[in-house]
């Protein structure tokens, strides 16, 4: 594997998933296989989960790890072809990604949307910009429209959890006092895609994730209809895709509570983290219900290691 932005770059989600259950089982077995290699972490936006789970991935395979802060530590980054860098860029990624190259065996981005020009995030300039300008694999902890990283975990949990062969998972939106892009749920839905589930969406109308994503699912503007006897809840909130990054609805009546859990099937709750409680989901939910937030959290490390396992056996085959 020579880079990992997509979930789709998994060639077999369940043996992918098979996998990382055994990582889990022995993290440190394969400590040899990143000796004498550098992963570096470049963030351009916040992060607690993907930093520290792809930190301690990479420390189980033996990998030393460099860390920066580009919001706050290195020169703004200019993406632009043929640009006269005369305002507020300083160094362009020709440059920038080939010098990191230069210094990291494998370098991971995350760089979210900017909820403002959808061609332009669609286009993926920062994470893709990397992939052609680096010599090295590159991984997406995070882009303006994939978490697979997240997804990779989510499935870990599913399988984990599942009472049944093919359950019932539902999608649904909830209210966030801040517009929030689409990357975790079109890699959730990308990734269920590629599972044996019967897989529901609910949303308030206005809410539809990019149509090619969700091409055959089935779409429920009942939040309590699609509730009903389901086996799992993932809940996130994201912003309109027709309308572009707007907020159309703040009501509270979409906010996962204690009660509409009980229209499921003894249903687990799932969610990405960080979550505004009592906004997003209640306190009795998370703190009470059959919650498997952390969980998935743990997860995250194990999807990381995996496919860093995977960039480095193709580095040395």
């Amino acid at each position: 594997m020579k880079k990992f932005v997509s979930i789709k770059d998994i060639p077999s989600l369940p043996e992918w998933v098979e996998e990382a259950i055994n990582i889990k089982k022995q993290p440190l077995a394969h400590k040899e296989l990143g000796a004498n290699k550098t992963i570096g972490l470049l963030f351009f936006n916040p992060s607690l989960r993907t930093r520290l789970s792809t930190q301690k991935a990479a420390r189980n395979l033996g990998m030393d790890v460099i860390v920066m802060n580009f919001n706050k530590e290195g020169w703004a980054l200019e993406f632009e072809d043929g640009s006269v860098m005369n305002a507020s860029t300083s160094e362009h990624i020709k440059e920038g990604a080939a010098v990191i190259s230069q210094y990291c065996d494998i370098v991971a981005v995350r760089a979210f949307a900017s909820l403002e020009d959808k061609e332009k995030d669609e286009a993926e300039t920062v994470l893709n910009s990397f992939v052609k300008h680096a010599s090295v694999p590159v991984v997406n902890m995070e882009s303006a429209t994939a978490h697979p990283l997240q997804a990779l975990a989510d499935a870990i949990t599913l399988e984990e959890q599942k009472k049944v062969q093919k359950p019932k998972v539902v999608l649904s939106w909830a209210p966030h006092p801040k517009a929030l892009p689409h990357a975790v749920a079109n890699s959730f839905v990308e990734m269920i895609k590629m599972t044996e589930a019967e897989f529901v969406i609910t949303h308030p109308q206005g809410y539809e994730l990019d149509p090619e994503i969700t091409q055959g699912v089935d779409i429920e503007y009942d939040q309590e209809k699609a509730f009903e006897n389901a086996d799992f809840i993932y809940t996130k909130n994201w912003s309109s895709y027709t309308d572009y990054g707007k907020i159309l609805n703040t009501e509270a009546n979409w906010t996962v509570t204690g009660e509409k859990m009980k229209l499921t099937n003894q249903g687990a709750f799932m969610h990405c983290l960080p979550v505004r409680r009592n906004v997003v989901v209640s306190d009795e939910v998370l703190d009470e219900g059959n919650s498997l937030v952390l969980e998935q959290a743990n997860n995250r490390t194990y999807a990381a290691q995996l496919v860093l396992k995977k960039i480095l056996e193709n580095a040395d085959s």
